[in-house]
């Protein structure tokens, strides 16, 4: 079962379950997942289960980013129903890379493209992206990154 069945088949479960706040993400994921086929190559396109991790991520980001935003304005309970949220879609994403991995992937990566200053980063970021593939956010890798080839 692909990951785009599995929110379909789970979308479907969570009408059954009347479960809203479930089914609101579900809808809302599947909505981007349509746009992302779209903007892929048209209405009728099927997403690889990187390209779904991909927009996950993304969904995902944006509902961190307004948990930050909710919490410095004092707005706690949209922070949590944001949190709800998060959770579902956290759900649906492969396991997270553990740090000490990280670290070695990251030199290893670096010894294989041979890179010796940031200069080479964006070799590195390729080459990293292909392996860790989807286990961490750009933004973690380009840090581990960044502090290896200083």
């Amino acid at each position: 079962m692909t990951l785009q069945e599995r929110v379909d088949s789970d979308l479907k479960e969570a009408m059954r379950a009347k479960d809203a706040t479930k089914l609101g993400v579900l809808r809302m994921l599947k909505s981007a997942l349509k746009y992302a086929a779209i903007a892929k190559s048209g209405a009728e396109a099927e997403l690889s289960d990187a390209e779904v991790v991909q927009v996950i991520r993304k969904q995902a980001k944006q509902r961190h980013d307004s948990i930050e935003s909710f919490e410095g304005g004092g707005r706690t309970e949209l922070a949590e129903k944001e949190k709800e949220e998060l959770a579902i879609l956290n759900s649906y994403l492969p396991q997270a890379i553990s740090a000490d991995e990280l670290t070695e992937v990251v030199q290893q990566t670096i010894a294989e493209t041979g890179a010796t200053s940031k200069g080479q980063m964006g070799i590195v970021m390729k080459a990293l992206q292909a392996k860790v593939g989807g286990r961490a956010d750009g933004k973690t890798l380009s840090a581990e990154v960044q502090k290896q080839l200083s």
